[in-house]
């Protein structure tokens, strides 16, 4: 039987398929689909329900996600701390300058890198990270612009916008049912937003920690000891 979460990223993909995204935009990956072993094998793993809270990313980045098929997936933290590693297909249109290489790839992806690495401080295993969370994106597309730029959701026009949003409500509102959270904490200002907007109803508690990308100078002085920071202040215990 397919794994409930899977079948909402399956549902969700049918829906982007027949999306179409104008300039900026070049090229669009999905590793829902190319990398969908991978992302199968999270979720069986990981996804039961009952956790005390879901963070929740924004979009794949180009060496993480994009290249494992799991949410802020740096290689060396799905393959050596997960324990995940599958065969990766490819996205029917690739950008020269952003292969997919899958577990192969030696780029490492610092938001993935951050994040993953300052979970494994807190809570050391796996087993005890997932007895109280997961970690999911709100929109699984990465997009990239004429030079090969990542090109984040809100960069889309408003009439490309509106659908893909609506698409990625729908399927976090499902994403919250089946898991069934106390908190939903929005990895930086976009994820926490949209989980406000979709989850309108949901008796869950919101909350933001900073993003973890190379891109923010705030991250960039200490990500580590801002989202202890953030942590302590939502009052969430982690633990063993």
């Amino acid at each position: 039987m397919i794994h409930p979460l899977l079948a909402i990223a399956d549902g969700l993909n049918r829906q982007l398929d027949g999306m179409r995204f104008s300039p900026p935009v070049s090229c669009v990956y999905n590793p829902l689909e190319y990398a969908r072993p991978a992302y199968a094998a999270y979720v069986d793993r990981y996804g039961f329900a009952g956790k005390e809270f879901l963070l929740l990313g924004m979009n794949p980045g180009p060496w993480g996600m994009v290249q494992t098929g799991i949410p802020f997936g740096e290689v060396s933290a799905v393959r050596d701390w997960l324990g995940i590693e599958t065969v990766v297909g490819q996205p029917d249109q690739q950008h020269p300058r952003r292969p997919v290489l899958g577990f192969a790839c030696r780029r490492s992806e610092v938001s993935g890198r951050r994040l993953w690495g300052w979970i494994q401080e807190r809570w050391t295993t796996p087993a005890a990270f997932f007895r109280q969370g997961f970690v999911a994106n709100y929109c699984p597309l990465a997009f990239f612009g004429a030079t090969g730029a990542n090109l984040t959701p809100d960069k889309l026009s408003v009439s490309d916008r509106a659908p893909l949003l609506s698409a990625c409500d729908e399927a976090l509102c499902a994403t919250v049912a089946w898991l069934r959270p106390r908190w939903v904490i929005g990895i930086g200002r976009f994820a926490a937003h949209r989980s406000a907007t979709a989850l309108t109803g949901f008796s869950v508690r919101l909350g933001c920690l900073p993003h973890p990308s190379p891109a923010s100078p705030l991250a960039n002085r200490g990500w580590k000891t801002v989202a202890d920071s953030s942590w302590s202040a939502l009052d969430i215990s982690c633990s063993s």
